[in-house]
């Protein structure tokens, strides 16, 4: 099936007109958010809001078991697969059959060689047996890290980080996996000051970092929002075949005409979204609303 418009609304019927309908109503179900380092502030209001969901949040849950951005404890898996076993082990602690996990990397850009955030808000509904993630990459992030020999070098790096709204870690040096080695939450100079110097007193150099965690990093908080929002996209935008949730892009096709030439370009010419119940496909055509691309992206014209 192929279109140039946006995609329809659900029919509730299958491709013979026989009745299908995987539509989710989530108003009023209980949803249990994995999180020890207050994510709720981010994640909760947009699901709220747009699902009426009731919220909670597992007084006991330690996330820390499936990883830390300080290096002492290592993630269990990929970060997709560890968003997962988060919200199968809040299931564990809280009767209720949808959970919400969260889960944030950084890494270089692959172009612009500047730190780059991906974060995963992945959610587990046990009781229609399926699993969707919203997904949001920005380079708006302070994370950062160095070496330091003085106060005066780690309170200029607190400065560049947004400290104090930015909490800061110190270590002895970048590779220690000792809890009891990381000062970790730093958000005062007095704290600062204290660390550093108290660390220095041990070594001529320590290392510093940015912390991370949500609730230290309001920055951070900002891009879990909006990979929240992406999740509840998916949730609200539904098969035009039997209405279940995620019907989202599987496939990029390139191949829009150039504009002066009119042979086919590396510009994406059409989206596939696919329906992972019933496997229905639809091919959306000109999804930037462009018919024609630039000749600068024809290997002809421009070559």
């Amino acid at each position: 099936m192929t279109s140039n418009a946006s995609i329809p609304s659900p029919s509730g019927r299958g491709e013979q007109g026989n009745p299908i309908d995987h539509r989710i109503d989530f108003r009023d179900r209980l949803v249990v958010i994995a999180t020890m380092h207050r994510k709720e502030l981010a994640i909760a209001p947009i699901l709220q809001t747009s699902l009426g969901v009731r919220i909670t949040v597992p007084q006991d849950f330690d996330s820390d078991l499936f990883g830390t951005f300080t290096r002492d404890i290592d993630r269990p898996a990929n970060q997709v697969e560890t968003a997962k076993l988060k919200a199968e082990k809040a299931l564990e602690l809280i009767d209720a059959d949808l959970a919400i996990a969260s889960e944030g990397s950084f890494f270089p850009h692959p172009m612009l060689s500047i730190p780059y955030n991906r974060e995963i808000v992945f959610l587990l509904d046990q009781k229609h047996n399926f699993s969707v993630y919203g997904e949001f990459l920005s380079t708006d992030t302070n994370f950062r890290h160095q070496e330091i020999s003085s106060y005066d070098q780690a309170y200029d790096f607190a400065l560049k980080i947004g400290f104090p709204d930015h909490a800061i870690v110190l270590m002895q040096d970048s590779k220690t996996s000792a809890k009891e080695a990381i000062y970790k939450g730093i958000t005062s100079e007095d704290l600062l000051k204290e660390s550093v110097n108290e660390l220095l007193k041990q070594s001529s150099q320590i290392h510093i970092e940015t912390d991370m965690r949500s609730l230290y990093n309001p920055t951070r908080m900002n891009n879990i929002a909006k990979a929240t929002e992406d999740l509840v996209r998916k949730l609200q935008q539904l098969c035009p075949n039997c209405g279940f949730v995620d019907f989202d892009v599987v496939e990029r096709r390139k191949g829009l005409p150039c504009e002066l030439c009119g042979l086919p370009t590396q510009v994406t010419r059409a989206h596939i979204y696919r329906c992972d119940r019933c496997q229905f496909q639809q091919e959306v055509l000109f999804p930037d609303e462009v018919q024609t691309a630039d000749p600068m992206y024809c290997s002809y014209c421009n070559p």
